[in-house]
């Protein structure tokens, strides 16, 4: 019961970080633009990121949540295991958060989880088809972002051809908050599952361990019978398990970001009132896409994307690739880092 509970706390731990760490994607441009202050910019994300759990809950069920738990093959899943892969990724997002690097939560997770469960029972614990897609949107996701960043900002140029610049500023300052809101609950719906799908497959692990009748009333949930069904079955859970996820999360964004914050607001490219709203529109609707493809993707990714084809529209060189291609660097290197660090922390558990 100690690793259940520690899995619970880690994880919860691990949404807190996730919303401080991940705050800056769903603020940067709006706070970069002046159209929020920085306080009211993280209220304003950490209200979406909880309403986030209302849209799953009735609206866009836990896809996430369901992809998650078949990261590692149900029938060598350990407590130990997921302990190893959450000690890992709150690790990582530590250390990118210090250094400033806008790296993924979501991939830190999945390599966190695949370098334990290789090092506790080799490459067959890992349902590497799941681990493939995962690790395919690393590059798809901001790909994504960035073409609908770059159509966006073109179909609103023709549209608003004939409105004046000091119009369109002030349209696009009130639109960015439509913009922020949506980013803000896409990212809410993405991040907070993950915890909510670890924390559902902790518990599938105890139950067929040491049987239901082992497991108190409050920790009862339907996750464990509906294992493996259509993710809309993953409802059935205790509502504290979403609800504790996204308030951390929320609570996490309250905390600010501010070093990550600086590089996705305007190291990328210099962004405008206008360009924020089109990044912001660009980042929400690829998440919603993920989501109900029931892929964990990086919100970092998708913003990043979204900007540099905003950028893109004025001309290529507007973009500052430099950045961008460090960027790009940390994004490969996370799972693989990652991985190594769960199987560090397993094997240290191992030997104790």
């Amino acid at each position: 019961m100690g690793y259940l509970i520690a899995i619970i706390i880690l994880a919860i731990c691990f949404d807190f970080i996730n919303g401080f760490h991940d705050s800056a994607n769903s603020i940067a441009t709006v706070v970069s633009t002046k159209v929020l202050k920085p306080f009211v910019a993280v209220v304003w994300a950490a209200f979406f990121n909880f309403v986030a759990f209302f849209a799953a809950e009735y609206l866009l069920g836990f896809n996430i949540a369901n992809t998650v738990q078949k990261v590692v093959e149900s029938n060598m899943v350990t407590l130990p295991i997921i302990i190893a892969g959450l000690s890992a990724a709150i690790v990582w997002s530590l250390i990118t958060w210090w250094k400033g690097i806008p790296s993924s939560s979501s991939h830190t997770l999945i390599g966190g989880l695949v370098g334990a469960a290789v090092c506790c029972n080799g490459f067959m614990a890992v349902h590497w088809s799941t681990v493939g897609i995962i690790c395919l949107f690393i590059f798809i996701a901001p790909l994504i972002g960035f073409a609908a960043g770059n159509l966006i900002t073109i179909l609103l140029y023709w549209c608003c051809r004939h409105v004046k610049p000091h119009k369109m500023d002030v349209w696009s300052k009130r639109l960015q908050l439509v913009s922020s809101a949506c980013l803000s609950t896409a990212h809410g719906l993405n991040d907070s599952q993950k915890e909510i799908g670890v924390i559902a497959c902790a518990l599938a692990a105890f139950g067929a361990q040491y049987g239901l009748d082992s497991l108190p009333h409050w920790l009862l949930p339907d996750t464990i019978t509906h294992m493996g069904d259509s993710a809309h079955n993953f409802t059935g859970a205790p509502s504290w398990i979403p609800v504790a996820c996204i308030t951390a999360i929320a609570l996490g964004t309250m905390s600010g970001g501010w070093k990550i914050i600086k590089t996705m607001g305007n190291k990328i490219t210099k962004i405008s009132p206008f360009q924020g709203f089109c990044s912001q529109a660009a980042g929400a609707i690829t998440l919603f896409v993920t989501q109900n493809l029931g892929v964990p993707v990086s919100t970092t990714h998708v913003i990043s994307g979204s900007i540099m084809g905003v950028g893109s529209v004025k001309r290529l060189s507007a973009v500052r690739w430099g950045v961008s291609k460090e960027l790009i660097t940390a994004w490969i290197i996370t799972i693989p880092i990652s991985a190594v660090i769960g199987a560090c922390v397993y094997g240290i558990m191992a030997a104790f």
